[in-house]
């Protein structure tokens, strides 16, 4: 596919990014944003991304055959996994769920249009209120997995705000299929986005879109929120999405009604984007019920992930990752030789995939990468005690329980912290609704303003 040259990131590698290019790029992407943004209607926004879903959707959509086909090579995931992970993603982007965020955020979607009054009135004051995006948005998309980015660049054209998408540096391949995707349905809407990628840190092309942008949207690790936050102009509005981790929660009723569901749900979200976004799970926590119950689910979980790597195949590593499954197999190695509460299975002569059971309640940071540990525990109390040093980090909860259970357990770990609670098997697949990090995905974006009329 021999694409045009619409987007910094589309220049070839020996091409020099300058602050005076990153000034000329967010100064035109501001003048496209008032002549082809700024009074366009939410409904026909609207309308180009339920096209847009419908279209990733479609087989024969050249833009998805071309990432399924070069994505291996520019991301590492298999065309297998990219397929599943861009088919939940693309598949919330209809009219109906799209209207229904907006409807929770906002009351009304015509609010990014016009002035539209309170159903709620205090009885003295008439008031209609109108809710505005930044007029440029600068995005700092992460570097592991690609839904995030593709997410806020979508939420930002709802706000009708004009976008400078910074890549991780290599990172941009399929940030950059989807703005020039979004360029061939509505030319408009694509010359409101720029999409380039840098190493970060890069403090002369930071502080140049810094200073264009009203409003910057990082996701990254706690350090890089840190050092963009202490660069910003007093007047920046900053949304941060730091480092999170999630796990997984198994009752002892859900293994003995349906153990089979269940290991195939702990698979999917094992492999869904291999285990890299901050919504897979680092360890899935059993409760023990009868005699050998939590092993049998580990190596039930490891004939299954197995399985998955003949249809949805992980896919090469670099040298560094590689190396990090290595060495944590060798060190569990030598656990399991010397301790019987310790269990490994791993895939034969590659790095694939890896299980390891333990009955040690501590949470452990995974290599991820398909990489899962597997803790078995007498009930809840002792599984939130062993994740209390990571409890400020916690992002979901992934439940597998009896029905009856899951009232009276949500609200356990909702109180505990858990921002997001869902089945099993849904962990990588949040709703376009989804609260992340307990925050409103798009009512912190717009600021409102409100017409106070006249008195009853």
């Amino acid at each position: 596919m021999n694409l045009p040259s619409y987007f910094l990131a589309d220049l070839p590698p020996e091409a020099q990014l300058t602050p005076a290019l990153i000034t000329e790029a967010c100064q035109t992407l501001k003048r496209n944003r008032q002549q082809f943004l700024e009074g366009r209607t939410t409904d026909s926004i609207i309308r180009v991304l339920d096209r847009l879903g419908r279209d990733w959707l479609s087989p024969d959509f050249p833009f998805r055959q071309y990432v399924l086909q070069t994505g291996p090579a520019e991301t590492s995931f298999s065309a297998e996994v990219l397929a599943a992970g861009l088919d939940n993603f693309f598949r919330q982007w209809t009219t109906e769920n799209i209207e229904a965020l907006l409807r929770q955020e906002l009351v009304h979607a015509r609010r990014l249009d016009d002035f539209f009054p309170d159903e709620h009135e205090d009885g003295h004051i008439a008031r209609s209120s109108m809710a505005l995006g930044p007029q440029l948005l600068a995005n700092f998309a992460p570097g592991n997995i690609p839904v995030p980015a593709l997410m806020d660049m979508s939420l930002g054209l709802l706000a009708h705000s004009a976008q400078f998408v910074k890549c991780a540096s290599g990172q941009s391949f399929i940030a950059r299929m989807f703005a020039h995707s979004l360029y061939e349905v509505d030319r408009k809407l694509g010359a409101c986005l720029e999409i380039a990628d840098w190493k970060g840190g890069d403090e002369n092309l930071e502080s140049a879109l810094f200073a264009e942008a009203d409003c910057i949207v990082a996701t990254g690790s706690d350090e890089t929120l840190a050092a963009i936050r202490n660069k910003l102009p007093a007047t920046a509005r900053f949304l941060g999405h730091g480092e999170k981790v999630s796990f997984g929660f198994v009752t002892r009723e859900a293994l003995e009604d349906q153990a089979q569901a269940v290991v195939e749900q702990a698979a999917a979200d094992v492999t869904a984007w291999n285990q890299r976004g901050c919504l897979s799970p680092h360890v899935i926590y059993v409760e023990s019920g009868g005699t050998g119950k939590g092993e049998e689910f580990a190596h039930s979980l490891a004939e299954k992930l197995e399985a998955l790597e003949k249809t949805h195949p992980r896919g090469k590593l670099n040298t560094r990752d590689a190396a990090a499954i290595a060495s944590r197999r060798a060190f569990y190695e030598v656990r399991a030789a010397h301790s019987p509460e310790t269990v490994m299975w791993a895939s034969r002569e590659s790095t694939d995939w890896t299980v390891v059971l333990e009955y040690d309640p501590r949470f452990q940071i995974s290599c991820q990468n398909r990489f899962i540990y597997v803790k078995v525990v007498p009930e809840l109390t002792l599984a939130l005690q062993g994740a209390e040093p990571v409890r400020e980090k916690i992002s979901t909860v992934g439940l597998a329980c009896a029905p009856a259970q899951t009232p009276e357990l949500a609200r356990r770990l909702a109180r505990w912290g858990a921002k997001r609670i869902c089945p099993l098997g849904r962990m990588q697949q949040p709703p376009l609704s989804w609260r992340h990090d307990g925050r409103p995905p798009f009512g912190d974006l717009v600021t409102w303003i409100d017409w106070e009329k006249h008195g009853k």
